[in-house]
């Protein structure tokens, strides 16, 4: 099938009001949060998918609370997706995870890359950090509880298994966006190749190393982290989560 054919079966599927695919987008500014859901909306422009794109920025331009909303598939749509309405969440830092577990709907995708921004009431002593294990169980409630339900729809990235490019860490969201069109349901939305062509003409002087991000992340190794004896998240050598059963 090529894409032009894929691209026009999706549009029909899409186009029904109650097979509309919503992403909820979490993040701090400076992790390239929202440039996630612009390429994912303008993608599915240049695929002729209706799309809504609402972006949200707090004060700070880093470390402030970052979100953003992306409808797809309705031509007429409100800006905000309902509680439990996400097919998809994207989560780039782990406490900021916790604002975005009410939105996914059960049997969604809940994609979690594990970076840790702390606060400074945090850094401070003043206020608790949330753990990885306080995040993963809220997610799991959020799929309808019972352990059989987390590994089939939760996927952690832990910041260390970032590839390298000439010797350095690729941008962690390109990455993910690779990582959320190979591992979920987007990815039987928009077209792999219109997705990457973006990525690879969107920065001119970055082309090969973002390129090589995205399709880092379509073939990466994600899962739930496995816990040692006393609860911290083990690592394989090239720091992937190792996973269980």
């Amino acid at each position: 099938m090529n894409h032009a054919t894929r691209n026009t079966r999706t549009l029909r599927k899409l186009q029904k009001p109650s097979q509309g695919y919503d992403i909820y987008l979490v993040g701090v500014g400076g992790q390239g949060v929202l440039t996630i859901g612009d390429i994912i909306a303008e993608t599915a422009l240049r695929s002729m998918i209706p799309v809504s794109f609402y972006p949200t920025k707090g004060m700070a331009q880093r470390g402030g609370f970052v979100k953003a909303q992306v409808r797809l598939g309705r031509q007429t749509v409100g800006p905000n997706i309902p509680e439990k309405g996400a097919d998809l969440v994207i989560a780039m830092e782990v406490s900021e995870a916790l604002k975005a577990v009410r939105f996914v709907r059960p049997g969604g995708d809940f994609l979690l890359f594990g970076h840790v921004w702390a606060p400074t009431a945090v850094m401070l002593g003043k206020a608790p950090y949330p753990t990885l294990d306080q995040v993963l169980e809220q997610v799991q409630e959020a799929n309808g509880g019972g352990r059989e339900t987390l590994p089939n729809k939760m996927h952690y990235l832990a910041p260390e298994s970032l590839p390298l490019h000439e010797g350095t860490p690729v941008a962690a969201n390109v990455f993910v966006l690779g990582v959320a069109i190979g591992h979920t349901g987007l990815g039987e939305v928009l077209a792999t190749s219109e997705v990457a062509h973006i990525v690879q003409t969107r920065w001119a002087r970055g082309a090969e190393r973002n390129l090589f991000a995205f399709q880092a992340g379509q073939t990466a190794a994600v899962g739930r982290p496995c816990r040692t004896a006393v609860g911290r998240p083990c690592r394989t050598a090239v720091g992937r989560p190792c996973r269980t059963g």
